[in-house]
């Protein structure tokens, strides 16, 4: 009996033994384990918290971004929301009062500098479409050249009413671009000064009305909603006698503009 109580002692010791050792020899590789898994959730984790602050940050400025266009577009809606304008300004044409004198005193005319007084009506029809009323004077002399006659230098004039579309292809809250094409008619007054000599002898255009295209670029800066100043380059082309005259010009005017489309 002692012999078997020690042999089953001995046997439950060495099960008891090769237990603990097994146990000891799987605890450390649990407790790598157990770190990898908690690293790889916290990256994770930081990882999709980063991919949501970015997606976050790109609304937060998309929407910064629509808001200013929408600031914008209320700034652009409160200047140009307006039914009636006015304007008076003033301007030159470059152009030619006549054909010249064919002889010994003659040749071609040189261009003159026509210098100006306009003044215009225009009704809107939308923020961008809008037809314009204008009237306008020019003014100058008209250098002859030395002639048997001795009338070198005589005063002329011409004045033209016009009427066309205008449409702004370019519109910001302080300033605007727009294209404007304009018809009508002009009158020549050129033989008020040239004491009662004829058109054939000075080689002027006789007085008469001729049609007149006009093509222009309005520039607008605005002081107020209601209050701004224009300039524009004008393409002026007139047709008195049997030719046509290529008129380059300039104008500025103060604008003035009331109403709600």
């Amino acid at each position: 009996m002692s012999l078997l109580r020690r042999s089953t002692l001995s046997v439950a010791f060495s099960i008891l033994f090769s237990t603990l050792a097994f146990a000891s020899g799987q605890a450390p590789q649990t407790d790598q384990q157990a770190p990898d898994s908690s690293s790889s959730t916290a990256t994770q984790s930081s990882s999709s918290s980063g991919s949501n602050i970015y997606q976050q940050g790109l609304t937060v400025q998309e929407r910064l971004r629509q808001r200013r266009e929408q600031r914008r577009q209320a700034a652009i809606h409160a200047m140009y929301d307006h039914l009636y304008e006015v304007y008076v300004g003033m301007g030159f044409n470059r152009t030619v009062a006549g054909p010249g004198v064919i002889g010994d005193y003659g040749g071609g005319l040189q261009k003159v500098n026509l210098y100006a007084w306009n003044v215009g009506f225009t009704r809107f029809y939308s923020e961008r479409w809008a037809v314009t009323l204008d009237g306008r004077g020019y003014y100058g002399t008209q250098f002859l050249g030395p002639n048997q006659y001795n009338i070198v230098k005589p005063a002329i004039s011409e004045y033209a009413a016009l009427i066309g579309p205008s449409y702004r292809f370019m519109m910001h809250p302080r300033y605007s671009v727009s294209g404007r094409v304009m018809i009508g008619a002009v009158f020549n007054n050129y033989f008020g000064d040239t004491n009662g000599f004829t058109a054939s002898e000075l080689g002027l255009y006789p007085d008469s009305a001729a049609g007149v295209l006009n093509i222009s670029l309005p520039i607008e800066y605005n002081f107020t909603s209601h209050i701004g100043f224009r300039c524009s380059p004008e393409y002026f082309m007139s047709s008195f006698g049997s030719s046509i005259q290529n008129g380059m010009g300039f104008g500025g005017s103060v604008v003035y503009r009331w109403g709600k489309l």
